[in-house]
Formats: C-alpha cells, sequence, structure tokens
C-alpha cells in the first residue's frame, strides 16, 4: 500500500458477507461523491481566492489516540497478528488467511520517508486483504477501524497498535488503516496486496480537508 491515493473500486470480494459488501459499496460511492465534489469546491475556492492566499493552510485541530500493544485478540476486529512459525509446520490457525482471488499478487518492499507519529487520512481496500511487516529492528505503528465503519471512522472507532520487529499483521478486506507510521527517517515494509490496489481500490477520507482534524499517536511505555 502506498499508504495513500486515490483509485476507486466498484465492488468487494467475494469473501466479505453480503451486508459488508453493500457497506463497503456505499463508502465507495460515497467517496466517489466527495471527490467529485470537492475539486468543484477546491477549483470554486481557489478562483474566489486573492493571490497572496492560494498557500495558506486551514489550522487543524489536533486529535491524540495512545497506542495499545499488539495482541491477536485486540487485533482480531481488524486482522491478524502473524509471527514466527518453525520449519515444516504445517498450515493452521496461526497462518494469515488471504483473499488474493481478484487480481495479480503483488509482494514487495516498500520505502516509506519519515512522516512522523501523525496522520491526517485513512484508507481501506475493499477486494484485498493486505499484509505488511517492518524490516530492521524498529517497531512501527497502524491507525485502524473496523471494516463495518461508514461512511468514516469517527474518533471512538479508531485504534492505535505498537507492532513490534518480528511481527506482521493482515488487514481484512476492507479495514480502515492509517500509516505505517514511525519516527525514523525512513522505513522499509514488505507488503502484500494486488498489483492494482494502489489503482483501482485506494479508498481514502481526509480528515484535515474535510474535518480539519489530524491525529497524534502518543505511546505511553516509551
Amino acid at each position: 500500500m502506498p499508504p495513500f491515493g486515490t483509485g476507486l473500486p466498484r465492488g468487494s470480494s467475494q469473501f466479505v458477507d453480503r451486508s459488508l459488501k453493500q457497506s463497503l459499496d456505499a463508502r465507495c460511492s460515497a467517496n466517489r461523491s466527495c471527490v467529485r465534489l470537492g475539486a468543484a469546491q477546491d477549483s470554486d475556492s481557489i478562483r474566489r481566492r486573492r493571490p497572496s492566499s492560494l498557500n495558506a493552510m486551514p489550522e487543524l485541530t489536533q486529535v491524540r489516540l495512545v497506542a495499545e500493544p499488539l495482541t491477536p485478540e485486540a487485533f482480531k476486529p481488524f486482522g491478524q497478528v502473524v509471527g514466527p512459525s518453525d520449519d515444516g509446520a504445517a498450515f493452521g490457525v496461526h497462518d494469515a488467511k488471504l483473499n488474493l482471488t481478484n487480481g495479480t499478487p503483488r509482494f514487495y518492499i516498500m520505502r516509506l520517508p519519515k512522516r512522523g507519529l501523525k496522520f491526517d487520512r485513512i484508507t481501506f481496500h475493499a477486494k484485498v486483504t493486505q499484509c505488511l511487516g517492518g524490516l530492521g529492528s524498529l517497531p512501527w505503528y497502524i491507525a485502524v477501524a473496523a471494516p463495518s465503519v461508514a461512511p468514516k471512522p469517527e474518533t471512538e472507532d479508531i485504534k492505535v497498535f505498537r507492532v513490534p520487529p518480528g511481527l506482521f499483521i493482515k488487514l481484512e478486506c476492507g479495514t480502515w488503516h492509517g500509516g505505517p507510521l514511525f519516527d525514523s527517517d525512513q522505513m522499509d515494509f514488505y507488503n502484500l496486496e494486488l498489483s492494482d490496489t494502489n489503482v483501482v481500490d485506494h479508498n481514502t477520507h481526509v480528515y484535515s480537508k474535510s474535518d480539519s482534524l489530524e491525529y497524534v499517536i502518543e505511546d505511553s511505555s516509551l
């Protein structure tokens, strides 16, 4: 996943139940409306502004979210936590349950620059389960909300997890996510999704634009 983008899907995975599929389709339709409306508003706003105000940024309200430890139980509404298994072990309940049937799988190393421990947008992919894991010895953070949340996650819907080295996460189809987030200069992540996820299945709500806010992560364990 590069974390954010603009493509919009028209359907949902066959593995998502009918009510969740309807919810995802409604969210995708809402996103299309917002994109069109937002573009018109931005264009009209630019025409009305004086040249000196073109680069002005709206003042954002910062909302703090406290990161919690990553456990399989706490993360279950959003996906799976997967750790090491012995060589030769049979496939079992601790392995990632994947949905890669809606396209060509893409497994690659994603290099991200430093963004700090804050985010102003959140994304979901309706057609694929996504796996993310950090390379190296540093922890990182992911903000998530359940697939059933529509049309956008509110503050009370969002959880933030601290992902330690040696584990990766699998996001269920439709799980909202902000990140990966970290405080080092850059980090590499292995990423499993579809070849066109970032083109046709990247549905994003931008809080800084629609709600004039951004989220800041605090970690009381540090």
